[in-house]
């Protein structure tokens, strides 16, 4: 059949002419729906939280405050960490109400330390991102003296505390000797004294630390590990504005402990020290006990002294075993694979 001198679509559209198929996907899930927003804020605000309902209101309207006229647009991205409370309803609550906030749901409790790596992984900042908690005892208005000291050059702009108001003598004495236990074991990575999570860090530092995804998460220590030019900004920690601590002695000493054992490997060459010195300890007597029994003979010894030195040593094993066990135990856990969380759902927020 002749075409009667009617060109070809494709004839006429010439060699640049390519043929354009659309797809159209429908999401049946909303919560697997994409972003709204087609341009990521220049900075992101990571809040892990875990029962806060009672404080999470005031903390945004102060959050929301503090960043007015940074000139910088912003997200706050809300973790509940498998919180029992009504912290989920309020996280949602805000979102309806500001559209900068976006809400990240875990499936259960992780503890805080995974909880800020998920926010982290899900901070949409291009620029910077703040990790701040909650509670209030870090207040929002530094933010904006942070993001000052970072563009002054820093990568890292870190809130160093003045004061611990709210806090018991024997917190804050631990937590001092803690500091300054982390800054001599530590080596060549030096963790800056009497300084939380609170800080400010550039988008090539953020995206080094995500690098890192090892099980047992020290935060502080990840944080001064990636290097990076940082620069101290000190503040006045406040008291808890509402609610109540999650932390109390027992975890702050296994918070301790994984601290430790997750960033150093000083307690082993503490337990060889102790190995060798026990055994120098061993020999020594032994020499003065065949010298006595040369020259003065070979008394009985008593049994008290015996059952002591059997029960010491048999302590000095069990405590070197223990330090063993507990890095045996996290070669476990990291030899196993699985994910650092799960995610029941992602909520982005629509506006930045």
């Amino acid at each position: 059949m002749q075409n009667h001198g009617q060109t070809p679509p494709a004839a006429r559209a010439g060699p640049c002419f390519r043929p354009i198929s659309v797809v159209i996907t429908s999401f049946c899930n909303p919560l697997e729906a994409p972003l709204l927003s087609q341009d990521p804020p220049a900075l992101s605000i990571v809040v892990p939280a875990y029962n806060e309902e009672e404080v999470l209101p005031q903390f945004h309207a102060r959050l929301a405050a503090a960043l007015t006229g940074i000139g910088l647009t912003w997200e706050v991205v809300y973790v509940n960490d498998g919180s029992k409370d009504g912290t989920l309803a309020v996280m949602l609550g805000l979102q309806a109400q500001d559209q900068r906030v976006s809400l990240l749901n875990l499936s259960r409790n992780f503890g805080k330390e995974i909880a800020l790596t998920a926010g982290l992984d899900h901070a949409r900042g291009t620029e910077a991102v703040v990790v701040i908690d909650a509670d209030l005892q870090d207040p929002p208005e530094v933010i904006p003296d942070l993001i000052a000291a970072w563009r002054q050059g820093s990568d890292i702009a870190y809130a160093q505390r003045n004061t611990r108001a709210g806090e018991t003598w024997l917190k804050k004495a631990t937590a001092s000797a803690f500091y300054r236990l982390m800054q001599r074991i530590s080596g060549k990575v030096q963790l800056p004294p009497d300084t939380g999570d609170f800080r400010l860090m550039s988008r090539r530092a953020l995206d080094a630390l995500l690098k890192l995804r090892e099980q047992h998460r020290f935060m502080k220590g990840l944080f001064a590990w990636i290097g990076f030019p940082a620069i101290a900004v000190r503040y006045d920690r406040a008291p808890r504005a509402a609610g109540t601590t999650k932390w109390n002695y027992w975890k702050l000493w296994n918070f301790s402990l994984e601290g430790i054992t997750s960033f150093t490997v000083a307690p082993l060459k503490i337990a060889t020290y102790i190995g060798l010195i026990t055994a120098i300890g061993a020999l020594l007597y032994l020499a003065q006990l065949i010298f006595r029994t040369i020259f003065f003979g070979n008394p009985v010894a008593g049994y008290p002294s015996l059952l002591a030195v059997t029960l010491f040593l048999g302590g000095v094993q069990m405590m070197m075993l223990g330090i063993i066990g507990e890095y045996l135990g996290r070669i476990f856990n990291e030899t196993k694979g699985r994910p650092l969380y799960l995610v029941e759902r992602y909520l982005p927020g629509d506006k930045a």
